[in-house]
């Protein structure tokens, strides 16, 4: 089977929010309770592409994963780093969908001026921290019981990545063309 991988379009929100929808709903890897409506992805996949990326995978016309960034935090001194997340459809799992999606977003975050990727995983979810190891992220720390989800406690690891070397940057990370 042939992946294409391209950048999302607010058409896409449909789909994404299909792929989303049981991570929500039955597991504690979102720690989100509701779906969010067709009109939020939307506004995550707009708010997304201005400054970081948002990606696509598409197998046989359908879209099968998608990997994004999204702003640290809101203050200037973090305006060098991204939080990352990555997200793979039912029945497609452990096919590397999950890495060549994170290949293309580094590069593509690499282009935009960024030296510092984030993720936070909720535990327990070797796959994800299987993969964000093996994608040369560092465990950095777990927040105990820091969220609540169906009846328990979720601790979350946060790992980060290095995506370049720290030199001084010659400018603010450039937005997406």
């Amino acid at each position: 089977m042939e992946f294409i991988i391209r950048s999302a379009v607010p058409g896409d929100a449909a789909q994404i929010r299909e792929i989303y929808a049981p991570y929500v709903l039955h597991t504690c890897v979102s720690f989100e309770f509701e779906v969010p409506s067709l009109e939020e992805i939307t506004r995550r996949i707009d708010k997304s592409l201005k400054r970081y990326a948002f990606l696509v995978c598409e197998a046989q016309g359908a879209i099968v994963g998608y990997a994004y960034a999204t702003e640290h935090r809101v203050r200037a001194a973090y305006r060098y780093s991204a939080d990352t997340s990555v997200y793979i459809r039912e029945g497609y799992q452990r096919q590397g969908l999950g890495r060549a999606l994170y290949e293309a977003l580094f590069d593509a975050l690499l282009k935009r001026g960024i030296y510092t990727l984030v993720a936070g995983v909720a535990l327990p979810n070797p796959g994800s921290v299987g993969l964000h190891k093996a994608m040369g992220f560092a465990e950095v720390g777990v927040y105990r019981n820091i969220g609540y989800k169906f009846g328990q406690w979720h601790d979350r690891m946060n790992l980060q990545k290095a995506l370049r070397a720290y030199d001084t940057p010659e400018e603010a990370p450039s937005p997406t063309p």
